[in-house]
């Protein structure tokens, strides 16, 4: 996965800095985003604290884990599934 150049302390300032009034545009252009960027942060992040957002990137980090682990032992059922079935 891609690591985004933002930390999340900057993305958090960037909101709260739209928040607080500033055109979306001159913040785009002065931070040097896209504004597709922006209103995706403000979808996912929009309203969160520094603490939240962590806890949110501990969340998905352990959920990729998990599916990685459960197509792993799919994986290993489906052969040993094929394995048994096989007329010997």
């Amino acid at each position: 996965m891609k690591k985004s150049r933002y930390s999340d302390s900057q993305i958090l300032s960037i909101l709260k800095q739209a928040e607080n009034g500033t055109p979306v545009p001159e913040l785009c252009r002065e931070h040097g985003m896209s504004s597709a960027t922006f209103y995706k942060w403000r979808a996912k992040y929009g309203g969160m604290d520094a603490s939240l957002m962590a806890r949110l990137k501990e969340l998905e980090q352990d959920n990729r884990r998990l599916k990685k682990m459960y197509a792993e032992s799919q994986m290993k059922a489906d052969v040993l599934k094929e394995a048994l079935e096989k007329k010997w």
